[in-house]
């Protein structure tokens, strides 16, 4: 029988390589087409021009440090943190850039491979890994109790 410690412990550990592994092939996604992204975040029309490769590449590296982290068990609280933080920024994003009536080809969630329009669903699906992110956290919280 497996106690309430073990499941936590698997729970998230599958939380941890999940958040992980998406974080890995998103950035891995920009990171092959860094052009074809700063492209992307042009038809979300909310990043200057001039801004818009800093961001992009910021993004990668965000998105590949954060997944490094949560494989390698570094600084779990704060990664973890970071990754609920960074899915709320889509999250918004993506909610402000619909209401806006702005139509976007290719969300970019995974660069420009992949391409799927920005829906309701592309919330949904960033909602659903704010939440997978956050309890993540809450799991590392109370363990450390």
């Amino acid at each position: 029988m497996i106690g309430p410690s073990t499941a936590s412990k698997k729970i998230e550990l599958g939380l941890r390589y999940f958040i992980a592994s998406v974080l890995f092939l998103t950035g891995i996604g920009k990171l092959l087409d860094v052009p074809g992204f700063i492209e992307v975040i042009d038809t979300y029309k909310i990043i200057p021009t001039f801004l818009q490769s800093a961001i992009a590449v910021s993004m990668v590296l965000v998105e590949l440090k954060i997944a490094e982290n949560l494989f390698r068990k570094i600084n779990l609280k704060i990664t973890a943190l970071a990754a609920t933080a960074l899915h709320i920024c889509f999250t918004l994003l993506a909610t402000l850039t619909l209401l806006r009536g702005i139509e976007v080809p290719n969300c970019g969630c995974f660069g420009v491979f992949w391409a799927r329009p920005l829906t309701i669903i592309t919330v949904a699906e960033d909602v659903f890994m704010v939440g997978l992110c956050a309890l993540l956290l809450k799991l590392l919280k109370r363990k450390e109790e």
